[in-house]
């Protein structure tokens, strides 16, 4: 079932990304494509770095071939490089790790799932614990703001010698959850609590505060009531839950030229400050 899952994935993103670059090639008005995928392009679907087989060498770098697994994000990789080939435009290929930024109704959004989570610990005194796996308690980890990203899409497709690259894209600097977590509950005012020898996903943590944050919303007048619009606690699983330490290498953009930096605590703490801000966390 799995295999044909990730089968029909790779049919509907190669067919998403063909039709796309089909239709635009006859005004031949294309100078640059920028295709953003991640780091499964290093890890395979989520199921295959969960499964617990050999990790990739960390940091992870552009230059590792491809897995011999299933992965829509190289189908979508190939249909760039043919259409670029037929069509004479350049192409980047950007990949982030987890990006940090607001999206309302985003089905994969780490920082407003934990500043959510932080919120209700603070509504209802429970400890910020941490959900996660020793592996990513104690390793090395990055992450991607959006507006860091945003910054090299722009700088990839207006400087020659990023052309026809693929780059990883992170804020550039590292750092460890448990530097970082008693810091985001800080920010909050909550009781942080770190690995204690097991894993804790946050999705069993809050399958049940719907009503609560219904509430929460009502009493503070929020935004957004529906806490499934906010929270994917199933994904902050997948990323904090991880059997292995994951952090990427920035050297090829750098060589080239990109220079950006972002500190990871200020991309949470900003990302907080604007959800306080549009009322979307009391």
């Amino acid at each position: 079932m799995r295999q044909d899952t990730e089968v029909d994935n790779i049919r509907v993103n190669r067919l998403m990304v063909r039709n796309l670059l089909d239709a635009v090639a006859p005004q031949q008005s294309v100078q640059h494509v920028a295709l953003v995928t991640g780091l499964k392009h290093y890890l395979g679907p989520f199921e295959a770095y969960v499964s617990g087989g050999t990790p990739p060498p960390t940091p992870l770098r552009e230059e590792q071939p491809r897995l011999p697994l299933d992965n829509f994000y190289y189908a979508q990789e190939d249909e760039v490089y043919a259409a670029a080939a037929r069509d004479g435009f350049t192409w980047s290929i950007h990949r982030p790790h987890t990006i940090i930024g607001k999206a309302v109704g985003n089905l994969m959004n780490l920082g407003t799932t934990l500043a959510v989570y932080a919120s209700i610990c603070k509504e209802t005194g429970r400890p910020f614990r941490w959900p996660g796996s020793q592996a990513q308690w104690q390793g090395l980890s990055d992450v991607t703001d959006a507006r860091i990203i945003a910054k090299q899409l722009r700088w990839a497709a207006t400087t020659e010698a990023a052309h026809n690259q693929a780059f990883n894209i992170v804020n550039g600097d590292v750092f460890r959850w448990s530097w970082l977590w008693p810091r985001l509950a800080a920010w909050f005012g909550v009781e942080a609590i770190g690995f204690d020898g097991t894993v804790r996903p946050l999705e069993a943590e809050l399958s049940t505060d719907a009503p609560l944050w219904r509430e929460i919303a009502q009493r503070h007048q929020l935004a957004e009531p529906d806490l499934n619009r906010l929270a994917s606690p199933w994904h902050t699983d997948l990323d904090l839950g991880r059997p292995i330490e994951v952090m990427t290498d920035m050297a090829n953009s750098r060589k080239r030229g990109f220079r950006e930096y972002q500190a990871t605590e200020d991309s949470f703490f900003d990302l907080f400050e604007q959800l306080r801000a549009d009322r979307l966390i009391p």
